[in-house]
């Protein structure tokens, strides 16, 4: 009696690796967004369309770091203390316009514009006040507690750079020289569709053998992260020309189109013939683990990736081949997510030229390095090991034995905004 297989990735000829999949994704997927200015407050997670140049130097000038007391270096005594007269005083959004004479000291507060003439800074918590003098411990630094002029941006230096996702952070860095709006790229239109003639929406009534798309809901959420307007189709059920029509709908109407289901060899298996029909196939059978049925193409002219009808293989694949593609669509220019060094905390083999994602939750290691805790269930259809878990482990290719100890890629959801 002929052995049944139990793998449901060994089937169908040769797959194509994730890292050509990733270079043809490169390739074949250009950018499609146009840039528009928008105001500061509406730019956060937007992708910057143009370089952004300081037109001034960050500080504009040489201010206190903290609150205290601005003198002459050369004026304090090498050993011993130092008695000063206080001469003025200067406070943030102020300047002292006359030059200060040797031998006395300014009293200024965190921000204020620095004195002419002063170069070291002692903290007030450092300084004896004695009626109007000052008396000052030695062993301080020539400079101290003093920020330059442009020691944190120089006029004319590039500060955000083309490509790149915009952080709060980067908003802030804007704000600071001044800009009051940024050159971005529009934001993608997206249509989404599940296909399935068992598929019903949340809150309707399930006859037997019908499950709830939640496919489509994770998705939306998503999209809705990277920013993306969300157009959707959706449920269409297992019909090549309803399938060919929803798509043809989808592509004419939105930058890119993203499907659930319908990718695997099976009877009801349409979405990858009505692709072929109105366009075509760039990659569709990838050696990984879960999801291996993800295909690139275009629609219509319009870009198109078909996901797992799986719930975790489809949340895995968008994370590592949809999210790149909506990215590069859209200006990014850093598209790849960074992975991290942790310590297994588990065994486990797996078969050579096949990439794996096992899902995993960080605990504390002995040594300060994080473990990698796998979830003790791998089907691609346990949604509540993606809930319960941190990220995912990347498994190369090569690899064949995991030992518990050995170090591994970890790639945090909150590295990818989930």
């Amino acid at each position: 009696m002929a052995q049944l297989s139990d793998d449901c990735f060994a089937f169908g000829g040769e797959l194509m690796r994730a890292a050509e999949a990733i270079r043809i994704l490169a390739e074949r997927v250009a950018p499609v967004a146009t840039p528009e200015r928008v105001p500061l407050t509406a730019a956060r997670g937007r992708t910057l369309a143009e370089d952004l140049v300081a037109p001034r130097d960050v500080p504009p000038h040489d201010n206190a770091a903290v609150d205290g007391y601005a003198v002459f270096f050369d004026d304090l005594a090498a050993e011993g203390e130092t008695r000063l007269r206080v001469a003025g005083r200067v406070a943030a959004g102020q300047a002292l316009e006359e030059a200060v004479e040797r031998g006395t000291a300014v009293r200024i507060f965190t921000g204020a514009p620095m004195p002419k003439g002063p170069d070291t800074l002692f903290m007030q918590e450092d300084v004896r006040v004695d009626g109007a003098e000052i008396v000052l411990p030695p062993g301080i630094k020539r400079g101290a507690n003093r920020r330059r002029a442009g020691e944190d941006v120089k006029a004319g230096a590039v500060i955000l750079r083309k490509g790149q996702r915009l952080r709060p952070q980067d908003i802030g860095l804007a704000a600071s020289v001044g800009a009051a709006e940024l050159s971005v790229y529009n934001t993608l239109k997206v249509g989404v569709f599940s296909t399935g003639d068992e598929l019903r929406e949340p809150g309707e009534q399930t006859p037997p053998g019908a499950v709830y798309d939640a496919n489509r809901y994770v998705l939306r959420a998503l999209l809705d992260q990277l920013g993306c307007e969300v157009k959707d189709f959706g449920i269409v059920p297992d019909r090549r020309d309803q399938i060919r029509q929803t798509l043809t709908n989808a592509a004419v109407t939105c930058d890119a189109v993203i499907t659930s289901g319908g990718m695997s060899t099976g009877d009801e298996d349409h979405v990858r013939a009505a692709v072929e029909s109105l366009g075509s196939i760039h990659f569709w059978r990838l050696a990984i683990r879960p999801g291996r049925p993800v295909a690139l193409g275009h629609v219509k002219g319009s870009p198109f990736v078909g996901l797992p009808g799986n719930p975790v293989a489809m949340m895995v694949t968008f994370l590592r081949f949809a999210r790149p593609v909506l990215l590069r669509l859209g200006g990014a220019t850093d598209i790849e997510p960074k992975t991290f060094r942790v310590r297994a905390d588990f065994d486990t083999r797996k078969k050579e030229g096949r990439r794996e994602w096992l899902r995993a939750r960080l605990l504390p290691g002995p040594d300060g390095i994080p473990m990698a805790k796998r979830f003790p269930r791998d089907g691609a259809g346990i949604l509540t090991s993606l809930v319960e878990s941190d990220g995912l482990i990347e498994l190369p290719e090569e690899v064949t034995h995991v030992a518990s100890g050995t170090m591994v890629d970890f790639l945090p959801f909150s590295e990818v905004g989930v």
